[in-house]
């Protein structure tokens, strides 16, 4: 059926009005016939190839199809070979484009240069990471959006109108039917095909249609840019302390069979890089959260994932600690040859002592405060202004420990104007 429904001109595209209108691209490759190579970055069925089918005869070009998933350097050749060849114009389209490596996808650019091919590439992957800058900058990037409900029911109504025939479902079950498809026309359709085919003219309700059609697989490709986008927005709803959202991208990975102890692992590493100080309770909660899951496994450890998500997104915030190991680290991978001031190091030989290791250290427990104010910085780093790194903020536990950092600072500074 998603072959019978696929519309045959632009006009006839549903759920991509942002491509079409005054000014727009499709709308003025229609106008001028004119067809560029492109490449059709998009969700999967959300009309790519019927597009680039569409493309196709607009220009009055050959099509041809072949997919990055099965085809090889051999056949590109060979298809290249004959474009040439060929009087016409050949529209050449590469589905799944972001599967061939750059050798394959480099075989493309001398026929698209020379205008050998049209080159439609479809892809559901960003093509800034996934296809070679040489040949993306040859290529308008034409970006589709996932179908909404709305669009989804027109292709209902349509589906309707050419088979003559009324979807045998309930009000609600076709909400259903329409929220399962998840924004995919090509599921949406083969789901129709199959309630076509039912005997009973019976309307099913909700449960009867869950049972009837396959469930469509989340998606989250581990190595797809739906895995880095669902992993993106989980880490800044954190950020953003938004315990709903980060709740809700916790199960969008929890429901794609994500591995639960990189979801642990990246909570670890928020805690220390956005709450840091600030709760330093957070990362207790996460590493208490990982031994829970540990014990309790699949599926009962998930509620643990979920109360360490809570705990995060709604501690006070702070990257203090994080922005002070990598100020820490840039001055020390600059001044590796530095030594310690000799009064801090220890003397465990009569040489050593006899060259001033350990002389004058003041033992900080001894002091009236606990506390020397003796350096302990190389004094190379020390002519110009004391390194600092860390700068608490005022948010939970950073608020105590900035008062005390203002109260040995103060201290200091007696001490060396005493000492003068």
């Amino acid at each position: 059926m998603a072959d019978l429904m696929r519309p045959e001109n632009l006009g006839e595209v549903i759920g991509q009005e942002h491509l079409f209108g005054e000014n727009r691209i499709l709308t003025l490759i229609e106008i001028s016939k004119n067809v560029p190579s492109m490449i059709l970055w998009g969700p999967t069925g959300v009309g790519k190839t019927t597009i680039a089918k569409a493309l196709a005869k607009i220009c009055d070009a050959e099509f041809i199809a072949i997919s990055a998933i099965n085809s090889n350097t051999a056949e590109i050749r060979k298809i290249m070979d004959s474009a040439r060849k060929y009087a016409g114009k050949t529209l050449l389209m590469v589905d799944e484009i972001h599967h061939f490596n750059k050798t394959q996808q480099d075989l493309f650019l001398p026929f698209v240069e020379d205008g050998s091919i049209i080159l439609v590439g479809t892809t559901t992957e960003n093509p800034s990471f996934h296809i070679n800058a040489a040949l993306l900058s040859r290529c308008k990037v034409v970006v589709l959006k996932i179908l909404e409900e709305a669009a989804l029911e027109k292709i209902l109504q349509r589906a309707e109108e050419k088979t003559g025939k009324k979807l045998p479902l309930t009000k609600e079950a076709r909400e259903i039917l329409l929220a399962l498809a998840c924004g995919d026309a090509r599921y949406l359709l083969n789901a129709c095909e199959e309630l076509f085919k039912l005997p009973s003219k019976k309307d099913l309700e909700v449960d009867a249609l869950q049972n009837l059609i396959s469930k469509r697989a989340a998606n989250f490709d581990k190595k797809g840019d739906v895995y880095y986008n669902l992993i993106s927005a989980f880490h800044k709803a954190l950020r953003g302390s938004d315990v709903d959202a980060a709740l809700y991208y916790l199960a969008r990975m929890l429901v794609a069979k994500q591995d639960p102890y990189y979801i642990l692992r990246r909570l670890a590493r928020f805690a220390t890089e956005d709450i840091g100080l600030a709760d330093p309770n957070a990362l207790l909660q996460v590493m208490a959260a990982k031994e829970n899951y540990d014990f309790l496994g699949f599926p009962e450890g998930d509620y643990a994932l979920s109360h360490a998500t809570i705990y995060c997104a709604t501690a006070p915030k702070s990257n203090a600690s994080y922005i002070a190991h990598d100020a820490a680290i840039a001055i020390a991978e600059k001044s590796t040859a530095l030594m310690p001031p000799k009064n801090i190091l220890n003397a465990p030989t009569k040489m050593m002592k006899e060259q001033g290791f350990g002389a004058g250290y003041i033992y900080d427990h001894d002091t009236v405060n606990c506390f020397s104010g003796q350096e302990f910085f190389p004094p190379e780093l020390l002519k110009k202004e004391r390194p600092k790194f860390y700068e608490p903020n005022e948010r939970g536990f950073e608020r105590d420990i900035k008062k005390r950092l203002h109260y040995w600072h103060d201290l200091r500074q007696k001490i060396h104007q005493e000492k003068k």
